[in-house]
């Protein structure tokens, strides 16, 4: 049920750093030490929600470095979940749909602004859903703005849709809900047709263009789109709740929708996959061996503008501070004020519901696959990534800090030092002494020295980017918080430093 490396092992992956600290405090948290909490959140959820099966995973530096199983499989023979089980993912499928295009990209096999009629000939008759309408692009599919209205009730059903039928629903006309490029709305018909974008770039199946490109070079060899060809003993059968009882749902075939909803997993074979997409970031100089290039990874986070506000899932969402969210390619972006940088998407589908959320600023993702319909167990998903970073158990890797951007700070140091900007001289752009004059900053470096008083400016330089980064000094009567800014010219020359006084009674 629980894949247990050594303690010392799954916190190196989750990159738990011991404070240095008197002895006297207490110790800090250990991955072991949360265990208890984590299953007690996803037990607790998972008996509100009347969810037969669930397994929860944590991918760290590229593993899996937790998996628990939960309940069982199907209610008849029982048998119980574990990392091995096989759980349709529905709409978690679409990432593995987005990055299959942009592979057709990277081979020049496409364009993302290509008009999707170009390679589906049934979408030309068409029309437009206003005499001024774009045409609708491959992009606009990825990021739900083609005009489609929202349709999961109506999409989930239309899995096994035969290929032919397809073929006559989209030679029969979509109405659109509104003019494409207006608006994001999540329509699985959109990624249904991107399935048909792959096949015929491809002149075969799209499941074997994602299972050639994707599943089968990332060992993902349990997983796939025939579900009939799955060990019915290690498949969880699916089923919804109703009545006061578990009713089981028709499996559905692999068909013409297969690319918005279709695929199942086990949760080892989806840690290789999150493990991959993770590995994307940061960008870096090492070699680029996956089956898709990190920076054509990195591009499923772009969002369109499109956004919106967005409260996270679960406990913390009430008190937790607003994120902004976009649609990306497959997934749905949020930058949140704690967690950076996220990455998630919900799963629904009859018998079924799934939650995943990558953080790739810390190297972490979290998942949750259920056999109940639409039971999403985004709640316990966030709630397990808000208790990780409370306990101190998450640690976004220490940034370093470009030569340039570390020599150009060593100089800040010497014009506060000094009380002049002399130690710039030949290494500023052409804008620096045009918006302050020497003798003017002459004056302003004397009165922050006096306001200040003695600082400590041995604190390291925070970087933004390589070209730009702050700092904060601790000083006698408040703190120094400081800009060093790069100008975009070779030589590398600085264009603007800020010395702000903060003082000691204000936050």
């Amino acid at each position: 049920m629980r894949a247990r490396p050594m303690i010392a092992a799954i916190a190196a992956a989750l990159m738990i750093a011991a404070p240095h600290s008197a002895s006297a405090q207490p110790a800090p948290a250990t991955f072991e030490s949360v265990e208890p909490s984590i299953d007690a959140i996803f037990a607790r959820w998972m008996a509100d929600n009347h969810v037969p099966g669930m397994v929860f995973g944590i991918v760290a530096d590229g593993h899996l470095a937790y998996v628990r199983g939960m309940g069982v499989q199907d209610i008849v023979v029982r048998r119980p979940v574990d990392g091995d089980t096989l759980f349709r993912i529905a709409s978690m499928t679409k990432a593995f749909t987005a990055l299959s295009i942009l592979s057709l990209r990277d081979k020049g096999l496409l364009s993302l602004d290509d008009p999707a009629e170009k390679y589906v000939p049934e979408m030309r008759g068409w029309g437009k859903a206003t005499a001024d309408s774009p045409r609708i692009t491959i992009r606009d599919l990825l990021h739900h703005v083609a005009g489609f209205v929202t349709d999961d009730p109506w999409g989930d059903r239309q899995q096994p849709l035969p290929q032919e039928d397809f073929t006559r629903l989209l030679a029969a006309g979509v109405p659109f809900a509104r003019a494409p490029e207006m608006r994001h709305e999540y329509a699985n018909l959109g990624y249904a047709i991107l399935g048909r974008v792959i096949a015929n770039v491809t002149h075969a199946p799209y499941r074997s263009y994602v299972e050639n490109t994707l599943l089968t070079p990332l060992g993902m060899t349990a997983s796939g789109y025939d579900v009939f060809a799955h060990p019915r003993d290690r498949r969880a059968i699916g089923y919804r709740w109703e009545d006061e009882t578990w009713a089981q749902e028709p499996t559905m075939a692999d068909g013409a929708f297969n690319a918005m909803g279709g695929l199942e997993v086990s949760a080892r074979d989806y840690a290789k996959w999150l493990g991959f997409l993770l590995s994307a970031w940061p960008p870096r100089d090492d070699p680029d061996t996956g089956p898709v290039r990190r920076g054509t990874v990195r591009q499923i986070a772009e969002g369109l503008n499109f956004q919106s506000v967005f409260h996270r899932y679960g406990a913390s969402g009430a008190s937790a501070c607003p994120g902004a969210l976009a649609y990306g390619m497959g997934w749905r972006v949020v930058s949140d004020c704690e967690l950076g940088l996220t990455l998630n998407h919900g799963g629904g589908f009859p018998g079924y519901g799934s939650h995943v959320l990558m953080l790739p600023e810390f190297g972490v993702a979290l998942f949750a696959l259920t056999n109940r319909t639409y039971s999403g167990p985004s709640a316990p998903v966030w709630d397990s990534a808000v208790l990780l970073l409370q306990k101190g158990l998450l640690k976004r890797p220490v940034a370093q800090v470009a030569p340039d951007l570390a020599r150009f700070y060593a100089a800040a140091r010497d014009v506060w030092a000094d009380g002049s900007v002399a130690a710039l001289s030949g290494k500023v752009a052409v804008n620096f002494a045009m918006d302050r004059s020497d003798a003017n900053w002459a004056k302003f470096l004397a009165e922050t020295k006096v306001g200040a008083g003695r600082c400590e400016t041995a604190a390291p330089l925070r970087p933004d980017s390589a070209l730009s980064g702050t700092f904060t000094w601790e000083c006698a009567r408040g703190r120094i918080e400081g800009t060093v800014l790069l100008a975009p010219t070779r030589p590398i020359t600085l264009q603007a430093l800020r010395f702000a006084f903060v003082p000691a009674d204000r936050p």
